[in-house]
């Protein structure tokens, strides 16, 4: 463990949320990893296998640049954001959080309209039920975390279940493989 992981920081979530008009599905992670605030970018620790996994359910290439990510996105109808708008948390430790702030996702939501949400594993899911769910609206499915710590599932099954979710949502049933 690096010297400086077991302190607490506050952070805020300073990356916009990717969406637009023809969004048909709103993914919600938890809070920027501290490799994701380096790069500026969600899911930017290279072992997450988010972008992997969205790549291999779409059919796409797997993205490179913040842009290539976006225009992934943005392709496939999927709005991203985090349920945390600001929290204290120890490193990029999910089970750490406290202090929570919900993000605004009613801005989102004025722009894609009530689409389903999938949250990126149980932190995720467990934080939009308490915060956002009433308020919303909108029951959430928890998906299985993309997140390294989730060894468990391999990529192939993460392919698969999260494909199960995505296809029909999207408009792209049985296009992956």
């Amino acid at each position: 463990m690096k010297k400086d992981e077991g302190k607490w920081e506050r952070v805020t979530q300073e990356f916009a949320p990717v969406c637009d008009e023809n969004c048909k599905v709103l993914i919600l992670g938890t809070a920027p990893s501290r490799k994701s605030r380096e790069v500026g970018f969600y899911y930017g620790h290279p072992q997450n296998r988010f972008w992997k996994m969205l790549a291999a359910v779409t059919g796409e290439e797997i993205p490179q640049t913040i842009e290539e990510k976006k225009a992934l996105l943005l392709r496939n109808h999927i709005a991203l954001h985090d349920v945390i708008h600001s929290c204290d948390i120890i490193g990029s430790s999910d089970s750490s959080i406290r202090n929570v702030e919900p993000a605004d996702l009613e801005r989102i939501l004025a722009v894609t309209g009530k689409v389903p949400i999938l949250c990126n594993g149980g932190t995720a899911y467990k934080l939009y039920k308490k915060y956002q769910e009433r308020r919303l609206g909108i029951e959430a499915l928890q998906m299985p975390s993309t997140s390294p710590a989730n060894a468990a599932w391999k990529l192939e099954m993460l392919v698969e279940t999260w494909g199960e979710a995505l296809l029909p949502l999207i408009g792209k049933e049985g296009d992956s493989q």
